[in-house]
């Protein structure tokens, strides 16, 4: 929870005041943190938000290579963020729907061959043009996909032999 808090409150940052760049995967990451919040939040602007951070990720990318490492950041970052909400029991979700749906992001300008033009005025351009349009769909019932994707990982995770057996010893060593 702390570390999705402090994700929240860098991108918070990045986007208002001058600090130190952070490097393509922190920034990636710190995109799917906070997008995994708004999703489990239901913020009223995700898609929004969902859209930009994949036109960002794609287009600050500067190998094919390092754009698919930072889609696994990003993935790996947003699933994190979602299930800890869950886990906490969706505490704070008014007021982290309030803050994502004001986040100065949203004052990006998108341009049709991936140009972003940053809210601070900075311009990203890709490293090749694409049609940012293509890098989300929405999709309506994405919550509730992404509840049930993780409940059958996880529920993966505790059918696997490998794991069983290492509970088991962990049950063993700590005296359980």
């Amino acid at each position: 929870m702390k570390k999705i808090v402090l994700s929240l409150t860098a991108l918070f940052l990045a986007f208002n005041v001058d600090a130190a760049e952070p490097t393509y995967i922190e920034e990636v990451q710190s995109l799917g943190y906070v997008s995994g919040q708004g999703l489990a939040c239901e913020a009223s602007k995700y898609d929004t938000f969902e859209m930009l951070a994949r036109a960002i990720m794609v287009s600050k990318a500067k190998s094919d290579a390092m754009q698919e490492e930072g889609m696994r950041a990003y993935n790996e970052a947003k699933a994190e963020a979602f299930i800890s909400k869950i886990k906490d029991n969706m505490a704070d979700c008014s007021s982290i729907a309030a803050a994502f749906d004001n986040q100065k992001i949203f004052k990006a300008v998108l341009y049709g061959d991936g140009t972003i033009k940053m809210p601070d005025g900075k311009m990203v351009t890709p490293r090749n043009a694409y049609d940012p349009t293509l890098v989300y769909q929405k999709d309506r019932a994405a919550r509730e996909k992404m509840i049930e994707k993780y409940k059958q990982a996880h529920d993966q995770i505790l059918n696997d032999p490998k794991y069983k057996k290492a509970l088991r010893e962990r049950q063993v060593k700590d005296g359980f």
